[in-house]
């Protein structure tokens, strides 16, 4: 009877879901708030997921109207590229679709050019603007991701790449640029057709968009965001085998069991007519414990539109977050004119006697 049942138990359909990347994360693309991950702040090589602070470094610096000339730098490439000739013409925004979709180490090496003066300067702004985002653990050489023949390269944490993901998702451009399956570009003597490398964006309906990666040393890395009944996730994984399926598993599991709560909300009054500027969203779920913490210094008159407090949200008892609170401006200009008739009445009383 034994046998039996350990023979039963042997072929009974387990339903296991394990990842198999070095490092992984997942974050609420809203608050920040980290759901789950492995390694998160163990650096690695990133390989082309660099192209995503190449993108929004020269959306920041750059103008995407600009018309690009291809100079001898592009000389240097290998790897993936768009095939681009010396003396080409392009709009800058064009070559960032092909940085994006195409992964081209040619369009990177084009546009860190123009944008940066000269490669070295773009690499210079790259990690001023990684340091601005607070990535404190990644380090950019190159704006391509390519390891040098030393086998040093770009290197950074599944945590700093979702903090970057999270960051870029919040520019109109970049949202526009990453999230484009296929576009035709034309330059003054080519017309290309461009198809995005991100797998997920044409087979998982929820994917907005991400950036692949790969070398030999670095093997395969993926970053990715996708969204469904507002809750807004990113997923990083390095060294992953499977991760276009890992990504779309992990999104799921998320979408499927949690929920996106409002916990602080701009419209409301919170304290002696003080509100946030922004709502605070965050992805939980039933065993979730939520509560809010207000810090209030004292609101006056005399401190419209300045900081006077703050609402702090706990998360099963550890702050996740907060909203800075503002004295209101429409309640303070009503009492204000409250106030100077009062004035004007107290003046007039002690003028003619009355007071």
């Amino acid at each position: 009877m034994k046998k039996i049942l350990m023979f039963l138990i042997l072929f009974i359909p387990f339903k296991i879901f394990a990842i198999s990347s070095s490092a992984y994360i997942v974050m609420d693309m809203d608050s920040g708030r980290v759901l789950e991950g492995s390694n998160i702040d163990k650096q690695y090589l990133i390989a082309s997921t660099t192209k995503i602070l190449t993108a929004i470094t020269a959306i920041k610096y750059g103008n995407l109207e600009d018309v690009v000339t291809i100079n001898n730098d592009v000389l240097d490439s290998f790897g993936s590229g768009i095939y681009v000739n010396v003396g080409e013409k392009l709009l800058l925004d064009d070559l960032l679709y092909g940085l994006m979709l195409r992964s081209g180490n040619d369009a990177a090496l084009a546009i860190a050019s123009h944008v940066g003066g000269s490669v070295d300067n773009f690499v210079f702004l790259m990690n001023e603007e990684k340091s601005f985002i607070g990535m404190k653990n990644s380090i950019f050489v190159n704006p391509s991701g390519l390891e040098d023949k030393n086998g040093n390269g770009n290197m950074s944490t599944v945590y700093d790449m979702a903090l970057l993901m999270r960051y870029a998702m919040k520019d109109d451009d970049f949202r526009r640029i990453t999230g484009t399956k296929e576009i035709v570009v034309k330059s003054d003597i080519k017309t290309y057709k461009w198809i995005n490398k991100n797998k997920l964006l044409h087979s998982y309906k929820y994917c907005t968009g991400g950036k692949t990666g790969y070398t030999k040393k670095a093997k395969r890395t993926l970053v990715t965001a996708a969204s469904k009944d507002g809750m807004n996730l990113i997923v990083v994984t390095f060294n992953d085998g499977n991760d276009f399926l890992d990504h779309e598993k992990l999104y799921d599991k998320y979408f499927n069991s949690y929920e996106v709560k409002k916990v602080i909300d701009k419209d409301k009054v919170y304290k002696e007519d003080t509100k946030v500027i922004d709502d605070f969203n965050i992805v939980v779920n039933d065993k979730d414990e939520v509560k809010l913490e207000i810090d209030y210094d004292g609101a006056n008159d005399s401190l419209n539109g300045s900081i006077v407090g703050k609402v702090k949200v706990l998360l099963n008892g550890e702050e996740i977050g907060f909203r800075y609170l503002y004295y209101d401006k429409e309640e303070y200009v009503k009492k204000s004119f409250i106030k100077r008739l009062l004035e004007l009445l107290n003046i007039w009383l002690i003028l003619y006697g009355l007071y």
